[in-house]
């Protein structure tokens, strides 16, 4: 019977291609061997030569361990609702007469993708979450929902620089991470709905999604973004506007 690291390896291999190194590999055994955690089932990802733990994966090693209860709680004194910032506590306890560990959580504009802009609150209490979990089981790895942005592409071919496309705005670089950032700037300065930037950004770089255009695409979307607002915003949201229709059928 082959155990849960060589199961792991394989489908790493077979997912992203890795050819693992002495190091990557001895962190895939503790992970596998002390938390169970799955690749297959969605517990690990790889990304940029490290091992990042999901809320998935969280989730399921709480149910594993039958997690007493986690709760979650808004910091209000943190929080701006109408500057789209939020702030979360989260309690995890591991049996009932276990005092609780304690994480936090933050979202804002500043900190996740524009592709889940109005969704920061939810973001922010994942956050919470996750470290509160990855405190009570003791995981030293950081989980992907807690870095700059969940929507970080993750590759699903082989890992080989010469065979990945250079993606743009959601891939966590610090390129990436610069033209994301002054999207998500233009989106607030000029008060532009994310959701119709996105349809519009797709339809410009002539892809079915924002995350397959390459970074030349979207440098060119987000630089005519910026020049069509500064000089004809109306013009502009009439153009956004004829992406209300797609939206709604969609919804």
């Amino acid at each position: 019977m082959i155990g849960l690291y060589q199961r792991n390896a394989r489908f790493a291999r077979a997912k992203w291609g890795l050819r693992l190194d002495s190091q990557a590999r001895q962190m895939l055994k503790g992970l596998s061997s002390d938390y169970q955690f799955s690749i297959e089932y969605g517990d690990l990802i790889w990304i940029e030569r490290g091992w990042y733990v999901t809320h998935t994966g969280l989730i399921r090693l709480a149910r594993r361990s039958r997690c007493a209860g986690i709760h979650s709680r808004a910091l209000a004194e943190l929080s701006s609702p109408n500057l789209q910032r939020w702030a979360f506590e989260a309690t995890v306890y591991r049996t009932k007469s276990c005092r609780g560990f304690v994480g936090y959580g933050d979202a804002d504009p500043s900190n996740v993708s524009f592709l889940v802009q109005g969704a920061g609150m939810r973001v922010a209490e994942t956050r919470a979450v996750n470290r509160a979990l990855r405190k009570a089981y003791g995981i030293g790895i950081c989980s992907v929902e807690e870095i700059g942005s969940i929507e970080r592409q993750i590759p699903d071919g082989p890992t080989d620089p010469k065979k990945l496309p250079q993606h743009a705005p959601t891939s966590g670089g610090i390129g990436g991470r610069t033209v994301r950032d002054r999207l998500c700037l233009i989106i607030r300065q000029h008060e532009l709905d994310p959701n119709l930037v996105k349809s519009y950004a797709a339809d410009f770089c002539g892809t079915q999604t924002l995350r397959e255009a390459t970074r030349e695409q979207v440098e060119n979307f987000v630089q005519h973004l910026a020049d069509w607002a500064e000089k004809d915003r109306n013009a502009l949201l009439c153009q956004l506007n004829s992406y209300l229709p797609a939206k709604e059928g969609a919804a």
